[in-house]
């Protein structure tokens, strides 16, 4: 029996969504509802994450050997949120023949800002993993506050947040540590600029953890880059923009 948790359902081309730090598969649920309609697709609790049992170190390597290891079909387009890119993008260059596209929903090959790449300030990566020892419940409590930021209805939205992730146990204060390194070290600029499978990636216009400047910045790596920008969205755009990311996410695979 496999360590990590899915759960499958839907007809069609086979998407797998992988979701982000200190959440789960759960999240999803409404979304991948809407996509199921046209697609046969997976939910997948990270290890350590929702339904999944951890493996330690949670490192890069260890948990895309994890997934792709619990998934049954054999190409598939695969879908990461923000934490969950960094894993897509290792798949894809570590068993490309597991990958046939790529979504990249509020993700980007490197989450740190560098010289020349927007990105997070390191500074506020070091403030969450220095913050999780003295309170975590307050500081998950934050990064879903800044997942929304800017967002008319913010409230609502942050609201449902809640409910969902607090269906289950939050991940271990190692998991979540090692979930933020990974977040701070990751780095696959050049990888993703070698890609030779189809590409998406779908931006909020209003994210403050991923700044949609950095679309242009990964169109200027890999030109064929299919660029989304969702108006008025922030980092959570499957929530609060469901209809237009199914759209966007329709769009690249094909005719619904």
């Amino acid at each position: 029996m496999s360590l990590i948790h899915t759960e499958t359902f839907g007809h069609g081309k086979p998407i797998v969504l992988v979701h982000g730090w200190a959440m789960h598969s759960a999240l999803w649920r409404v979304f991948a509802q809407e996509l199921a309609k046209y697609y046969r697709v997976t939910l997948i609790d990270l290890p350590g994450h929702g339904r999944s049992k951890a493996v330690m170190p949670f490192t890069l390597e260890t948990v895309s050997d994890a997934l792709v290891d619990a998934v049954t079909d054999e190409r598939c387009c695969w879908l990461g949120w923000s934490l969950g890119a960094a894993f897509v993008l290792e798949i894809a260059r570590r068993f490309p023949e597991r990958v046939d596209k790529l979504v990249l929903l509020a993700g980007t090959p490197c989450f740190v800002k560098k010289l020349d790449w927007s990105g997070m300030d390191e500074q506020v990566l070091d403030s969450f993993a220095e913050s999780l020892q003295q309170d975590s419940q307050a500081t998950l409590l934050r990064f879903l506050s800044l997942q929304i930021k800017g967002l008319v209805d913010q409230k609502e939205v942050l609201k449902e947040l809640k409910t969902v992730v607090a269906e289950s146990q939050a991940p271990d204060q190692k998991v979540l540590q090692e979930g933020l390194i990974v977040l701070k070290k990751t780095d696959l600029r050049v990888e993703f600029t070698r890609l030779k499978i189809p590409v998406a990636a779908i931006l909020g216009q209003l994210d403050t953890l991923v700044p949609v400047a950095v679309g242009k910045k990964m169109q200027a790596l890999l030109p064929r880059v299919d660029l989304t920008v969702i108006d008025r969205a922030g980092h959570v755009p499957f929530l609060s923009h469901q209809e237009a990311v199914v759209e966007a996410v329709s769009r690249f695979m094909g005719m619904k």
